[in-house]
């Protein structure tokens, strides 16, 4: 694995990082403050490529690659932690439609996502008594004349209410477990017929980004809008789930990032005892002691990252950057409102918004624990070959 970027690399990095400094980050604390979902950024991010940096450029991609992707999400989410959820799973429900939806619905839906003409995507995977066990989930999909449809709720949708382009997963066989769930594409997102927004939860963080719950009433599907062959739901739903991981990753990293560069500049210009309090060594080893972790949240984001545009395995390396770069994010953040003492816990300084928008990381896309049982599986496996 080569550490050094490419030209290409380089580029998204940098024209990311500059949309997140000059649009973004200004936006942030008043988004926080109002939840307002950010329709414009979104839109912009779609005309530079960003909602689908690694999805074909027949399909209105950047295909820039996983790594790209990856500095992309690193840059968005230390500007504006919501906007890069929107991204996120954007980027991720893409990736999805290109690799398993049918040919004209892929080369419908998926220019409407990257173009920012959907506004966002939707993962409905969740559902209120399965979430980290997605194998309970009670949403059934019944055949009609035309296709399917769709009965059941889910729960913790990110961009639910926005999204044009939604993917819901529902039991096809109710008697065949895991192996009886299968995907679906609704190609109208929220406005799908039988399909009904629920309420929005109010978030300790993200709040720019919606999160609501959804209702599906004999929710009409079209056949050809189911996504690879019935029966492989789950399979679809990990495979999204273990690059998705390594977005979180990112995110995480970028907002961590950004809490330790707040903190520094806080500590060089905060004067205590007659000194600016970077000074003092038990600030400066405050600041030590995040810089590591976050430096091998990098090389785990990265590694993981690298994997997955090789086409190798990768999902013990995702679960792994996830778990780190989550844990790393949130005792980087922590130790930002630490240093800037009363100051930190309000809202006058950004790393108050850093720790709330923060937390939720170590538990959407797997919580911590979930990604333990799946490093501690994967472990196994390859020590016993």
């Amino acid at each position: 694995m080569n550490f050094e970027l490419s030209d290409e690399q380089r580029l998204v990095q940098s024209t990311a990082r500059a949309f997140a400094e000059r649009v973004l980050a200004p936006r942030a604390a008043e988004r926080d403050r109002t939840g307002a979902f950010p329709v414009e950024e979104l839109a912009e991010l779609g005309r530079m490529g960003l909602l689908g940096v690694n999805v074909p450029a027949e399909l209105g991609g950047a295909e820039a690659g996983t790594i790209a992707y990856s500095l992309a999400m690193e840059a968005v989410a230390g500007g504006c932690a919501s906007t890069s959820v929107a991204m996120a799973v954007t980027n991720m429900v893409a990736e999805v439609l290109v690799k398993y939806a049918a040919d004209d619905v892929r080369g419908e839906v998926v220019p409407r996502l990257t173009s920012g003409a959907a506004i966002a995507g939707s993962f409905g995977l969740s559902e209120p008594q399965a979430g980290s066990d997605p194998a309970a989930m009670t949403t059934v999909a019944r055949r009609t004349e035309r296709g399917w449809a769709l009965s059941g709720s889910k729960q913790w949708i990110t961009s639910g209410d926005r999204a044009g382009v939604i993917v819901v997963w529902a039991r096809t066989d109710p008697g065949a477990g895991g192996r009886g769930i299968s995907a679906f594409v609704l190609p109208r997102g929220w406005q799908t017929p039988g399909l009904t927004v629920g309420r929005h939860e109010d978030k300790m963080g993200l709040r720019g980004s919606s999160t609501v719950a959804l209702m599906l009433e004999d929710c009409e599907v079209e056949r050809g809008c189911i996504l690879g062959q019935e029966g492989e739901g789950m399979r679809v739903a990990l495979t999204a789930l273990d690059g998705g991981r390594i977005g979180i990753a990112s995110q995480a990293l970028g907002l961590g990032t950004a809490a330790l560069d707040a903190a520094v500049r806080y500590a060089r210009e905060r004067v205590q005892f007659k000194v600016p309090i970077a000074n003092h060594q038990a600030v400066q080893f405050m600041l030590a002691d995040a810089a590591p972790g976050l430096e091998a949240a990098r090389v785990l984001v990265r590694r993981a990252a690298w994997l997955k545009e090789q086409g190798r395995p990768f999902t013990r390396e995702a679960s792994m950057a996830k778990l780190w770069a989550t844990e790393a994010a949130w005792r980087a953040c922590d130790m930002a409102v630490q240093v800037h003492g009363g100051y930190g816990y309000t809202k006058d300084f950004a790393v108050e918004r850093y720790l709330r928008d923060v937390r939720v990381m170590r538990i959407y896309e797997g919580t911590s624990e979930v990604q333990r049982i799946v490093i501690a599986r994967k472990t196994f496996e390859q020590a016993t070959r």
